[in-house]
């Protein structure tokens, strides 16, 4: 049996039989092979590196000093411990008009940092040292983007707030920082001990402290359950505990939305591919009936000509997915070189996992979907010999097609790994093939409308043909525009969003921000910037501080699910008191105050995600003080003016005694560049934030990633082309026994062939048509409910949508039709 298999294989492979199916299968199993290949080695990367992402063991990360105690508690144990100061300021170098700044990561470490991994410098001969130490006292070590953009060199100097140091190093590799995928601002490193003499820790200071700890096993895990218990018991705000267990929980957070995400561009290929399977396996019995018949009067049995053709089938999975696994692997090395300027550091090599389940990944594809047809072959009759009329077997054909959907479905939930999502995924592709199957027929109903609109004997074959084939006309239109409808999203949309985004931001908006401005320096700081040209500067006071009570109930992030509301609980944020309602704000609840009286005024997001109502009180810490306020307005703020805004603005009598710091924002032409660097030589402890820099590189990064995406989004429109190639080559046969009674009944060829381009064409745009109009559908709901700004529709969008469907469904119509001319009429009609 096994040798009369691959003799039936080699020869349906000639004939060409099994060709799109195996195609259809290797575009399902490179598709999830990519992506399983991509999160397996960054999974890997971070794994291997578990101790490097902390730098320590245990690390307990604040917004304020370490308590003595824990120190105390920690040497007591035997346990290893360093400490580091991380914070945002400018580092300046050059004097007098030459003077240039850039804005840096400082970060101050003490004696013994890193407790774990290796912080690395730039050798004299290229290659990477191992640090001695940290930097000696005067001086500092730096990223190389800080040479860049300093026109500096090593050995030269810089200067850190109020004092000079020498470099003395180029980081190469820094421990505790290789999890991230993008930090804009270069580090410089220092000694813990000469950050006092620079003065750049000020009130108001955007500060981190980190602890990190390192040592056996059992005592550090003692120390990590003393400080919770303290923790628990103090209600300490803003501090955090990372292990190996839970380290670094922001990215392992981002690297899962990551995989849920580019899983999602997997799996919708492999469900347009899975019907392509489908297709191809049914156009596969279609064609063996009469052989399987003269099997049967052969003397086999029903069990063997099952056994035939399912070791036949086996043979073209194996194939199948090890070619599929073999293009996935070579998908995703270009996937991490798009994405190369992102990683951390070099990926460990894949493992053995993606290819394995990219193997069972295209037999469960086969067995669900190829199944059906087969189990329906050996149903049939011998007598098929003599009564070709016969129709196709039809026992249990519904019930294999319900063991397909679940093999499918279950493939779904394995490959998402998580339940809600896989069931999200399959509800959601149901939901949209349905839909968009009903669109397509109630497009092709209207269409029969349409026959008499030309006097076009090609334009009357062509709206008759769809209409003689409606399943498969739908199944082409909906295959193809749920293809396209992804790749638009990512394409057009993507230039409309960020379109509508910069029509919201205006093109004077303000792209300098300076932060950490001192009360006695407000009027020094207005002076310089006025004689530097910014027209009538605008200083506001930035308050830092903690909600910790509503309605005079303790709240911590336990009470809130969203992970947004957490944060803004868990940590302090910038506060303001002002008498007027600043630009860019407009009540839009309740009455401004009149300063007579405690009140507070709170931006409209920030009370829904917090669930804050008008008359609520709340209570903020400020630095220990206690401040207490009515909500008696609710304001909604132009976030894309680019403003200095505030969540949260209390009338400045109840503000008076709070500590604070001012914050200013204004628009500076490239003509005016060097203004920023006088602030930072005159005012050391100014940080100059330019935004316009920030949002470039914002954009860069989010257009590369989009980028990446797009490639993975290439294997979902393939499939899409491969279910229109099926549906038009399933039923080929059936159209070259119309074209043969047509040329017969006096059509010509080139008649026929301008029906085919037509019908082809028609499928086309409607897919088109449909795919940009849920495409459109999409970038409105994004921008109205997740980036909160106004959003026209663009025509250009279907267009595209059009064009692109016309297209590419005259290329599955070619590659699906093209034979269909081909039989001479006598032929044709010798066989009817």
């Amino acid at each position: 049996m096994f040798e009369q298999a691959l003799r039936m294989t080699r020869r349906d492979w000639r004939t060409g039989e099994l060709r799109f199916l195996l195609i259809a299968l290797i575009v399902a199993v490179a598709a999830l092979s990519s992506v399983g290949f991509f999160v397996d080695r960054m999974r890997a990367g971070m794994t291997r590196d578990a101790h490097q992402l902390l730098g320590a063991d245990l690390l307990v990360a604040a917004d304020q000093p370490m308590p003595a105690q824990w120190l105390q508690q920690a040497q007591e144990r035997g346990l290893a411990q360093a400490q580091t100061v991380v914070f945002p300021s400018m580092a300046q170098a050059g004097n007098g008009e030459q003077a240039r700044s850039v804005l840096s990561s400082i970060k101050a470490v003490t004696p013994g940092y890193p407790l774990r991994g290796q912080l690395k410098l730039h050798g004299a001969d290229g290659a990477d040292r191992v640090a001695a130490g940290i930097p000696q006292a005067g001086t500092v070590w730096v990223d190389p983007q800080i040479l860049s953009a300093l026109d500096v060199r090593e050995g030269g100097m810089l200067r850190l707030g109020d004092k000079d140091f020498r470099i003395a190093g180029i980081i190469s590799v820094e421990p505790d920082r290789g999890s991230a995928f993008v930090n804009f601002a270069p580090r410089v490193m220092l000694a813990d001990s000469d950050l006092a003499a620079t003065n750049l820790v000020q009130v108001g200071s955007r500060v981190t402290y980190r602890l990190l700890l390192a040592g056996a096993p059992e005592p550090v895990k003692a120390f990590q359950q003393e400080v919770e218990r303290q923790i628990e018991a103090q209600k300490m705000r803003a501090v955090r505990i990372e292990s190996l267990e839970n380290g670094r929980p922001e990215m392992r957070a981002t690297l899962d939305r990551a995989e849920q995400f580019l899983s999602l561009v997997g799996l919708l290929s492999a469900m347009l591919a899975a019907l392509a399977v489908a297709m191809a396996a049914r156009r596969f019995m279609m064609r063996h009936l009469d052989a399987c018949a003269m099997l049967r009067c052969f003397g086999m049995t029903q069990n063997e000509v099952t056994a035939l053709y399912l070791i036949e089938f086996v043979l073209v999975g194996l194939a199948a997915s090890a070619i599929g696994v073999a293009l996935g692997y070579a998908a995703h090395l270009a996937l991490l070189q798009w994405l190369g300027r992102f990683m951390p550091t070099a990926l460990p090599p894949a493992g053995w996992q993606p290819a394995l389940q990219g193997m069972a990944t295209g037999l469960l594809l086969l067995v669900g979907f190829a199944l059906p047809p087969i189990l329906q072959l050996r149903n049939v009759p011998h007598n098929r010999v003599i009564r070709r009329e016969q129709g196709t077997p039809q026992t249990l054909t519904v019930l294999t097609y319900v063991l397909g959907t679940l093999v499918f479905s279950g493939l779904l939930l394995w490959q998402a790994g998580d339940l809600k999502l896989g069931l999200l995924t399959v509800a959601g592709f149901l939901g949209g093939f349905g839909l968009f199957a009903l669109v397509a027929w109630l497009c092709l109903r209207a269409l029969r409308g349409l026959r008499g609109l030309f006097d076009s004997q090609s334009w009357r074959f062509a709206i008759d043909g769809l209409q003689r084939r409606p399943a498969a006309a739908v199944m082409q239109v909906v295959a193809l525009g749920l293809g396209l409808m992804a790749l638009l999203l990512l394409t057009v949309i993507r230039g409309d969003l960020v379109g509508a985004w910069q029509q919201a931001t205006p093109p004077d908006a303000p792209n300098r921000f300076v932060i950490n401005i001192q009360p006695d320096q407000r009027a020094a700081v207005t002076g310089a910037l006025e004689q530097g040209g910014v027209a009538q500067p605008q200083l506001y006071p930035m308050i830092r501080g903690r909600l910790v009570q509503i309605n005079g109930r303790q709240i911590s992030a336990a009470d809130y699910k969203e992970d947004r509301a957490k944060r803004l609980v868990d940590r302090e944020f910038n506060l303001s008191t002002m008498k007027d309602i600043p630009p860019g704000n407009s009540i839009v609840a309740g009455n401004w105050y009149d300063d007579s009286k405690p009140e507070a005024s709170v931006e409209r997001g920030l009370a829904q995600t917090l669930g804050i109502r008008l008359g609520d009180r709340l209570q903020f810490d400020i630095a220990g003080q206690l401040v207490e306020a009515p909500v008696t307005s609710l304001r909604k703020l132009e976030w894309g003016s680019l403003r200095v805004n505030f969540f949260v603005i209390i009338n400045p009598q109840t503000m008076r005694d709070a500590p604070q710091s001012w914050i200013t924002a204004f628009h500076l032409a490239p003509s005016q560049e060097a203004l920023g660097n006088t602030l930072t030589r005159d005012f050391p402890n100014l940080t100059v934030v330019d935004i316009g820099n920030v949002l470039r590189q914002i954009q860069e990064v989010v257009g590369q990633v989009i980028s990446a995406v797009e490639f993975l989004f290439l294997f979902t429109l393939c499939s899409g082309v491969l279910v229109l190639y099926a549906a038009l080559a399933g039923s080929q046969d059936e159209r070259v026994r119309e074209a043969g009674l047509l040329r017969a009944l006096g059509a010509t060829r080139a008649e026929l062939s301008r029906a085919q381009r037509i019908e082809v064409l028609l499928v086309g745009s409607v897919a088109g048509l449909l795919a940009a109009s849920g495409a459109a559908a999409i970038g409105w709901a994004l921008a109205h409910y997740v980036f909160n700004f106004d959003w026209t529709f663009s025509p250009l969008v279907w267009i595209a949508g059009m064009a692109i469907g016309a297209g590419c469904s005259a290329l599955g119509g070619w590659a699906g039709l093209r034979h269909v001319l081909g039989r001479p009429p006598l032929q044709t009609l010798r066989e009817a």
